[in-house]
């Protein structure tokens, strides 16, 4: 048996694992099955890229765990026109699954080793809608909104009104709120009359890191 039908093998299991946890979304359940997460994690962490566990990779961040990525991604609704800006990049993963669901991926990595080695494999993976960058994601990508879905994969106490002011209307922002001991994901949706902020499951994520140097100057 090849290390690719092994890897495949693995990949199905962690999709049916998924489906059983009660994700539905056919169309993410195919972009899960499709996208090589053994290649998004350290060589050394390969044997568990399958499995429904988050894995460390560089700069001391992490990448999640299978089911909170698709969960996170379900919960955004994202359609195949959408624009889409995720902050913090991390490994790829997210973003390459995203990139099977929306129109363009905007993604943003404020640790500049993590984006380099990210839109390598992107290149080499052939995901051409996906547009990465080095920088402080608290403020967002101006330049490419407003964004139909916004997805935060770090902590936070604050939501960013940066991050609130580039969104569509009806455009759904999905963010961990906390601190380090005590985390909800949520999910903010711009609507007519403000922002509907609905608190959907407790997590645990990796704070988001911000520039000093801009943090101070703002």
């Amino acid at each position: 048996m090849t290390q690719d039908t092994i890897q495949e093998q693995r990949r199905s299991s962690m999709v049916a694992q998924i489906k059983n946890y009660g994700i539905k979304n056919q169309p993410l359940l195919k972009a899960l099955m499709h996208v090589p997460r053994h290649l998004f994690v350290p060589s050394a962490q390969s044997h568990l890229a399958y499995e429904d566990t988050p894995l460390p990779i560089d700069c001391h961040q992490t990448i999640s765990q299978p089911f909170i990525v698709a969960f996170m991604v379900d919960a955004a609704n994202v359609h195949k026109e959408d624009t889409v800006l995720e902050i913090g990049t991390g490994s790829g993963y997210n973003a390459a699954v995203l990139s099977l669901l929306a129109r363009e991926v905007y993604t943003i990595e404020i640790h500049a080793p993590l984006q380099k080695k990210a839109q390598a494999l992107f290149k080499s993976l052939h995901y051409s809608n996906i547009h990465s960058k080095v920088g402080d994601g608290f403020f967002g990508w101006r330049e490419a909104g407003p964004f139909d879905v916004i997805i935060v994969t770090a902590a936070t106490d604050s939501i960013p009104e940066s991050l609130l002011n580039q969104l569509k209307p009806r455009g759904r922002l999905i963010l961990p709120f906390g601190n380090a001991s005590h985390q909800t994901l949520i999910k903010v949706t711009k609507t007519d009359e403000g922002f509907l902020k609905e608190p959907l499951i407790p997590v645990l994520f990796v704070p988001l890191t911000r520039d000093i140097e801009t943090h101070i100057a703002s």
